[in-house]
């Protein structure tokens, strides 16, 4: 028995950036020739209007490994930059061909996050919100973004690394390009940023949560990792998103699932009793029944098959499972 999958990300355009020179010249292009008629994006001014609370006013990950990108590839580059901050042994040269699309000449950002999970970390989506990335950077993760580095009308899209912010200086600090540190104003930031829809996301070691991310996200992420992780990595990302977010059935069915595959029938039992009785949920109670009858405890097994027998009710879909569940418990029994 699995969780659903909450995943799902939009496809957007993916990255088209030639080089840092290129990068550099649109940015230029652009915004000297907006001037003083470019407006300071309303991120931008409600964050330095009001500066969130709790957080330091200026915070650069100044270990963070820097990738200059070839062309066409920042997001390898970026990619590589992120898994390396998390422990992950990574060179962007060996991501080319699971993230890069020569036909493209970009990477979507569904491979990203893919490549990501697949190489051992939890990548999960951000808010679209400036107050997201700092606090992320504040809490010592850097943050992939996309950006449009051109116009609506003859885009530019670009992966880079945010690594630092200065509130007081009203500047962004990012790994971009050809650029190990490059300074962004915020009103620039935002305007490039928000042109992706504001896309960002983390990239953590299985059991470390994100600082903005929201219960949804996280569940969407751990699900998706669970899908080529080793079990005991796939269960410090349940347990450790099941701690923050008790009352989550989705989290507690994985944590059930990642234990049954490391072997741990006890633990994994112990979990679907749990998730059983707190949410009285018919695929909760399955599971519980299954794991009892492998362990041929045949009363208890009975006694959770019966009871999503009688839960299926609410839940029809799991009618036929349920009742499927106690016959062979019935079976075994004789």
């Amino acid at each position: 028995m699995r969780p659903s999958d909450l995943t799902g990300s939009p496809v957007r355009q993916p990255e088209a950036s030639r080089s840092a020179g290129l990068v550099t010249a649109v940015l230029v292009l652009v915004f000297s020739l907006a001037g003083c008629a470019v407006l300071t994006p309303p991120q931008t001014q409600a964050l330095l209007a009001a500066p969130p609370s709790g957080m330091a006013e200026s915070a650069e990950l100044r270990s963070v490994p820097f990738f200059p990108q070839t062309e066409y590839e920042c997001g390898p580059a970026a990619l590589a930059t992120v898994l390396t901050a998390a422990g992950i042994a990574a060179r962007p040269e060996a991501l080319v061909e699971h993230v890069y699309l020569p036909a493209r000449k970009g990477s979507l950002q569904l491979e990203m996050l893919a490549t990501a999970r697949r190489e051992g970390a939890v990548a999960v989506r951000l808010p679209p919100t400036l107050e997201a990335l700092l606090r992320e950077v504040a809490a010592g993760h850097p943050v992939v973004v996309l950006q449009n580095l051109g116009l609506a009308i003859a885009p530019t899209w670009h992966y880079a690394v945010v690594v630092g912010y200065d509130l007081a200086a009203r500047e962004m600090v990012l790994r971009s390009g050809t650029t190990e540190r490059e300074v962004l104003s915020l009103r620039t930031f935002e305007h490039t940023w928000r042109r992706s829809g504001h896309w960002a996301f983390v990239a953590l070691p299985p059991g470390r949560l994100p600082a903005s991310a929201s219960e949804n996200e996280v569940t969407a992420a751990s699900v998706a990792f669970e899908r080529s992780a080793e079990p005991q990595d796939a269960r410090r990302a349940y347990e450790a998103a099941l701690r923050r977010w008790p009352e989550s059935l989705t989290l507690a069915m994985g944590l059930g699932n990642t234990r049954v595959a490391a072997g741990d029938l006890p633990a994994a039992t112990a979990t679907f009793k749990a998730a059983a009785q707190r949410h009285d949920s018919t695929p909760a109670w399955i599971n519980l029944a299954e794991l009892h009858l492998q362990q041929s405890h045949f009363t208890e097994a009975e006694a959770a098959a019966r009871r999503a027998i009688t839960r299926s009710v609410a839940e029809p879909n799991w009618r036929a499972a349920a009742e499927e569940t106690l016959t062979r418990v019935l079976e075994a029994r004789r």
